[in-house]
């Protein structure tokens, strides 16, 4: 990845177990990338019952709306705290988004999350 410098990221076909990519127009940074554009994706494989993300607004002030998807599917059940049932929230400070809890049994997946404006700001996930 190229730091601090603006790209426009297409990600690939598939991704492999620990793998993440973006999609759209981003500045990555030392320590975080952001969104330049509307519809910016971040996308990660991963084999865990939740996932979070460090992540929020890149200035102080507007709200970013994001949503969610597991598999390309909302997470109905398995949404976090974080979001709605159908993959929805919002970005209203810098902190720890807890984005999926999954019930049940824990298999391999895709989460993605699309940011609906622009200057959201992503750091680091965790997963437990």
């Amino acid at each position: 990845m190229t730091h601090e410098r603006r790209r426009v990221y297409s990600g690939p076909e598939s991704l492999k177990p620990n793998e993440w990519s973006l999609l759209g127009d981003w500045t990555a940074k030392a320590e975080s990338v952001v969104s330049n554009e509307p519809k910016g994706r971040i996308q990660i494989s991963f084999h865990a019952r939740d996932v979070n993300l460090v992540m929020g607004p890149l200035d102080r002030g507007p709200s970013v709306p994001f949503r969610v998807s597991i598999d390309g599917q909302p997470p109905l059940g398995a949404s976090g705290s974080d979001v709605d049932g159908d993959g929805s929230g919002v970005l209203v400070q810098q902190k720890m988004y807890q984005l999926v809890r999954q019930p049940g049994l824990i298999v391999d997946r895709v989460f993605a999350i699309e940011f609906l404006d622009r200057a959201a700001e992503g750091f680091v996930f965790t997963f437990g």
